[in-house]
């Protein structure tokens, strides 16, 4: 489980550093960008908020216990990714509420946006986080301190 959990990825120092760039990147612009927002006009939030994710056992959700866990996943999930602590599943979590909103939310609205809503920003959230479930978060993070594995990882 600390390894499903803590696994850095790779220990590469330059991809350890495009890593730390993309994941501080999404992250904080994810956390400020919408996690933020949302906590802090939850009441108004709530009187327009109407999705609910069309998976069962999720579909059974109230409007505002699903509004509570899209702003967990866009506040915690991503206050994780900028500190590289649980970086895969806190990945998947954020890659999870991107696809709810791309596929469900926006399931109408056209991919690229002419000035309305698109399902574009979604997906480009979803691809930073998809590539974060595959490489880990690198050397430079939390996991990479927490899950010290030489035997896997060594220099020749």
């Amino acid at each position: 489980m600390k390894r499903f959990l803590f696994d850095c990825g790779t220990r590469d120092p330059l991809a350890s550093t495009g890593l730390l760039v993309l994941r501080a990147s999404f992250g904080l612009m994810m956390l400020f960008g919408h996690g933020i927002v949302k906590w802090q006009n939850y009441p108004e939030m709530l009187k327009m908020w109407n999705v609910t994710p069309a998976i069962w056992p999720l579909s059974t959700m109230s409007a505002p216990m699903s509004l509570m866990a899209t702003i967990g996943a866009e506040v915690f999930a991503s206050a994780l990714l900028v500190l590289g602590l649980m970086t895969r599943p806190a990945a998947f979590i954020l890659g999870f509420a991107m696809c709810v909103a791309a596929f469900q939310v926006h399931a109408l609205d056209p991919f690229f946006s002419k000035g309305g809503a698109a399902k574009e920003m979604a997906v480009l959230y979803l691809i930073p986080a998809f590539v974060l479930i595959i490489t880990g978060g690198g050397q430079w993070s939390l996991d990479a301190a927490l899950h010290n594995d030489d035997k896997r990882r060594r220099r020749r």
